[in-house]
C-alpha cells in the first residue's frame, strides 16, 4: 500500500472555451535555461519574430545568447515555416540546426534560440488558460489538465473508474486524484499492483480470510477490499487478475460486499473502485483474459492518460525537479532539455526522472554544476526496438546502414528530420541516403502521409 500523497493543482473548468477557432501560436518552455511557460499569438499574417529583449506574453525574452533578431516563425497552411534571420549563434528546429528556412509539418516543433526553447503548436489556448502548474507531487500541463478535469467530474457521479495509459505515465496519480475529488476523501486510499501478487493468494490477499480457512491461517486477516471500506482501492495492472478472483470482484462493485475466504457469508462493504492498465480492456475481453461482466462493469468511464511525449511541456519542469532531488546545485544545461523533450521517452516520467538523475550523477562526478546533454546516455528516452541500430549509426562511426535507416525511420514513424538527428545526420544527407536505398518517408508513416 503506497503512502498518501496530496495533490493541490487546480483542474476546475475547461481547458478551452468552447466554440472558438484554434488559435495558432508559440510556447515558451525554457527561457535562458530556466523553466517558465508563456503563450504568444502569431502576429499580423501569421508571422512571429523572436529576439532577445522582446515582450514575449508576460515575459521578455532576456536571453544573453539570443540576437535582437534571431528566428521568424510563420504559419502556412500546411504547417510551419523557421527561418533564422541572421542570428550570431544559430537556430535548431527539432534538434536540426537551420542552414536555410524549413518548412515542417503541422504539430508541435521545438525551436531553439540561443538557451531558450519555443514549441510551435497549432492551438496556445490551453497554454492561455492554464499554463503548466507544479504541485508537491506532479507536474501537469493543459494537456494532462484537461484529463485530470475529466476525472475529478467522475468522482463526483460515479463510484468507480478506469484508467488506461503505458507504464509510467502517472496512473496512481490519476487514481489518488480520482479518490480527492470525490465524497470518500476522507477515507483510504489503497493501492494494488495485481502484476506483483503472487500466484494462488490474490484471493486471500484482496478479500481476507477467516481463521482456519487455510493450512497456517491461525487468526482472521482483512484484504485489501476491507482496507479500503470507506475510501478508494485502486487496482493497477487489472487485467493481471485471475479468472475466479474477478468474479468475487464483480460481486464486490455490483452487491457491494465481500466474501472472505473460509466466510460462510458476505458482508457488506462501501469503497469506490478505480482499475488501471496498459492493455485494451475489450482485446483482454474478447480473448478471455477479463470476464465479460467485469469488462462491462469496469470500462467505463473511462479515462486516457497521455504519454509523455503527448505533453513535451512539462520536460523542462520536470528535468529541474530531478536533478533538484540530487545534492548539490544542479540546473540543467538548453542542449540536455532539448534533447529530452526530442525523445520518445517509451517509460514515460518514470524513464525520464531515472534518466535525468544518472545523467546529474554523471556531472557531479566532474565535479560539474551544470548538467548537459552529453550526460545523459546516448539510449537514454530511445524507442526500445531500435536502439541497438540507432547505437550502431552514431556519429563518428561511418555511414548508416540501410538496416538501421530503417529501424530509425520506422520507430520515427517517418519524421525525417527526427530520424537524421538520430542517426547523426543532417536531414538533406538522410534524403540522399534514402533516395540511394529507395525508401519512401511515408512508407514508415502509420498514415502514410
Amino acid at each position: 500500500m503506497a503512502a498518501t500523497t496530496t495533490l493541490d493543482l487546480d483542474w476546475s473548468g475547461d481547458a478551452l472555451a468552447r466554440g472558438e477557432e484554434p488559435r495558432p501560436g508559440v510556447v515558451l518552455v525554457l527561457l535562458a535555461g530556466v523553466p517558465v511557460c508563456a503563450a504568444e499569438p502569431l502576429g499580423p499574417g501569421g508571422v512571429l519574430e523572436l529576439g532577445r529583449g522582446q515582450p514575449f506574453g508576460r515575459l521578455r525574452l532576456d536571453d544573453g545568447w539570443m540576437s535582437r533578431q534571431h528566428v521568424r516563425v510563420r504559419r502556412r497552411l500546411d504547417g510551419w515555416e523557421v527561418a533564422d534571420v541572421g542570428s550570431r549563434n544559430g537556430t535548431a528546429v527539432d534538434g536540426v540546426v537551420l542552414e536555410d528556412p524549413v518548412r515542417v509539418k503541422a504539430g508541435p516543433r521545438l525551436v531553439r534560440a540561443g538557451t531558450s526553447l519555443f514549441l510551435l503548436r497549432d492551438d496556445i489556448r490551453p497554454f492561455q488558460s492554464m499554463p503548466v502548474d507544479v504541485s508537491a507531487s506532479m507536474v501537469m500541463g493543459p494537456v494532462l489538465g484537461g484529463v485530470f478535469g475529466d476525472i475529478a467530474r467522475a468522482s463526483r457521479f460515479g463510484d468507480s473508474l478506469h484508467i488506461v495509459g503505458e507504464s509510467g505515465v502517472g496512473k496512481e496519480l490519476a487514481a489518488r486524484a480520482f479518490h480527492q475529488f470525490g465524497p470518500r476523501a476522507d477515507g483510504p486510499f489503497v493501492a494494488v499492483n495485481c502484476a506483483a501478487i503472487p500466484e494462488g493468494v490474490a484471493e486471500r490477499l484482496l478479500f481476507g480470510a477467516r481463521k482456519g480457512a487455510y493450512s497456517g491461517a491461525d487468526a482472521h486477516a482483512e484484504g485489501y477490499v476491507q482496507a479500503a471500506a470507506g475510501g478508494t482501492l485502486f487496482l493497477d495492472e487489472i487485467a493481471e487478475l485471475d479468472l475466479a478472483v474477478q468474479a468475487k470482484l464483480l460481486r464486490v462493485l455490483e452487491n457491494r460486499e465481500v466474501l472472505a475466504l473460509g466466510a460462510a457469508r458476505a458482508v457488506p462493504v462501501e469503497l469506490h473502485i478505480c482499475s488501471a492498465t496498459h492493455r485494451d480492456l475489450r482485446v483482454e475481453a474478447a480473448a478471455g483474459r477479463i470476464r465479460e461482466d467485469l469488462y462491462f462493469r469496469l470500462s467505463r468511464p473511462e479515462v486516457v492518460v497521455p504519454p509523455l511525449r503527448d505533453r513535451v511541456e512539462e520536460i523542462p519542469l520536470l528535468v529541474a525537479r530531478a536533478l533538484r532531488d540530487l545534492p548539490g546545485e544542479l540546473s540543467a544545461h538548453a542542449s540536455l532539455v532539448e534533447t529530452c523533450m526530442l525523445r520518445a521517452w517509451p517509460g514515460n516520467v518514470r524513464e525520464l526522472i531515472a534518466e535525468v538523475r544518472s545523467a546529474g550523477q554523471a556531472a557531479a562526478g566532474e565535479e560539474l554544476q551544470v548538467v548537459e546533454e552529453r550526460h545523459l546516455p546516448d539510449d537514454a528516452g530511445r524507442p526500445l526496438g531500435a536502439t541497438q541500430e540507432q547505437a550502431a549509426a552514431r556519429p563518428g562511426r561511418g555511414q548508416p546502414t540501410r538496416e538501421a535507416i530503417e529501424a530509425v525511420l520506422r520507430a520515427e514513424a517517418g519524421n525525417v528530420s527526427s530520424s537524421a538527428r538520430l542517426l547523426g545526420l543532417h536531414r538533406t544527407q538522410l534524403r540522399r541516403l534514402m533516395a540511394r536505398f529507395g525508401l519512401e518517408a511515408r512508407d514508415f508513416s502509420p498514415d502514410g502521409d
